[in-house]
């Protein structure tokens, strides 16, 4: 995410203009670039201040809602819900979400659900504020946001491409997670200062204000500067279309395949930081929220690193998964706390360095009238896992102890990596190739007439 908005092809002056054909998007070659290079793109800038606040009130508003559900019913079980209710819009109607997306002009879009994410938020603190909340009225507003966030997800995803171009898709891909990460640490502290001092309410209504920055971003937007998309035409069958799409292409279903192994064995996290914070080191809710802040902090550097690489690519993706399953493993057999928490921050790294590297991948090997359905997908398969995962995570942990949870988790997710690695090399015609580069090991997979020319060479 030069001078322009790219510089292979001239901007078009009118937004809603389609190319008469759409050819096969073309990776650009792999090349580093500086951490924050996409945020000379005007138009990717203004969305990047707008997600700056819009995050910090999310993030807000999540854990008002959790405590505000938590004070009217005295249970654990309603916070459960509310989370599950912001959630299976979602898993529900996901893939029509992107056929939606690829149809519509994805400005215009998210401003209709910014917008309506916001009076949500608004509409929650007038009831908040007036003494009338109930916990259905919460119930309600989780699901709003979560119908919202069917469309709003897909199209903030696809529309990065549209701002910024392929050059700086990756970076530009990375500095959204390092936004949501920076919120991730701001806004849940901001919640608890502004419910401590002045009640839920002004959480609430501060986050329904806070999408006045993304939709002022999105109105100043200049439409010329934005890169032309062919639109999907109205037509039947295009979640199966989308769904062909991607069985058809091993570089998109296999890195689908392992971000939701990732997802669903890995990232069980309220699981297992919970119980080594309570049951294992006995030491509260305080060390709970010091492994929780750590891995925010890596996941943050994680985000930050990847900005600086050009392009994804999939041995990158592997490597980080086998990285992350790995230090999960060692975590699990961590034999002091301090021990434990400072694994958080390499976990954290790992884990983002995934997330990214699936996310600009996927995009980047898409079609741009395909995007939407993709992502949508995508998303299906990495916000999916967690609800999935973590009764499985949950049962093994109460059977056999977290610690055993937690390393079967990161085992699941390193041999999956390495699976995938194996499968994609043999079906390329890959070998593994060993040696040395300027006095460093170099481990990577070439072409299999490569490698016989580099032994018929030491022979």
């Amino acid at each position: 995410m030069s001078s322009g908005p790219g510089a292979a092809s001239a901007p078009a002056p009118d937004p809603d203009y389609s190319p008469p054909a759409l050819e096969p998007p073309k990776l650009p070659r792999p090349r580093k670039s500086s951490m924050f290079s996409s945020l000379k793109v005007r138009n990717y800038r203004l969305f990047f201040l707008g997600q700056v606040v819009s995050n910090t009130g999310t993030w807000m508003q999540r854990i008002a809602q959790d405590w505000l559900v938590l004070s009217l019913t005295g249970s654990a079980t309603a916070v459960g819900i509310t989370t599950a209710l912001q959630f299976l819009p979602m898993l529900l109607f996901g893939l029509y979400g992107g056929v939606l997306v690829d149809r519509l002009p994805k400005r215009r879009t998210l401003l209709v659900t910014q917008t309506s994410m916001a009076a949500t938020g608004i509409a929650l603190a007038i009831l908040t504020l007036t003494g009338q909340v109930q916990v259905w009225h919460v119930y309600l507003a989780a699901f709003a946001i979560g119908l919202a966030t069917v469309v709003d997800n897909p199209a903030r995803q696809a529309f990065v491409s549209e701002m910024v171009g392929p050059d700086q898709l990756q970076n530009a891909v990375s500095l959204n997670s390092a936004n949501f990460q920076s919120a991730r640490l701001v806004g849940p502290a901001v919640a608890g200062l502004m419910i401590t001092g002045v009640g839920t309410g002004w959480a609430f209504l501060a986050n329904g204000l806070s999408f006045i920055a993304p939709i002022t971003g999105l109105l100043l937007m200049r439409a010329r500067e934005l890169y032309p998309v062919e639109r999907a035409p109205r037509g039947k069958g295009q979640m199966r279309e989308g769904l062909r799409y991607v069985a058809g292409r091993p570089e998109l279903i296999w890195t689908i395949v392992l971000a939701g192994f990732v997802s669903t064995f890995g990232f069980n996290f309220p699981v297992y930081l919970s119980a080594f914070a309570d049951d294992v080191f006995r030491a509260g809710a305080g060390s709970y929220s010091l492994f929780n802040t750590l891995m925010a902090v890596g996941s943050l550097a994680g985000a930050l690193l990847a900005a600086r690489r050009g392009t994804a690519r999939m041995r990158v993706l592997i490597a980080g998964a086998v990285a992350f399953g790995t230090m999960e493993i060692v975590a699990a057999f961590a034999p002091s706390l301090w021990m434990f928490a400072l694994l958080m921050a390499p976990i954290g790294i790992f884990g983002m360095t995934v997330n990214v590297t699936a996310n600009s991948s996927i995009q980047m090997a898409t079609d741009p009238a395909m995007r939407g359905r993709v992502m949508a997908l995508y998303m299906m398969v990495f916000m999916g896992g967690a609800p999935l995962g973590a009764p499985i995570a949950g049962w093994i942990t109460d059977a056999y102890g977290v610690r055993a949870g937690m390393a079967v988790g990161g085992a699941i997710t390193a041999v999956a990596a390495v699976t995938i690695a194996v499968f994609l090399a043999r079906v390329g015609g890959l070998r593994l190739s060993v040696g040395w580069n300027q006095g460093h090991p170099r481990v990577r997979f070439v072409p299999r007439e490569r490698r016989e020319e580099e032994l018929a060479t030491v022979v």
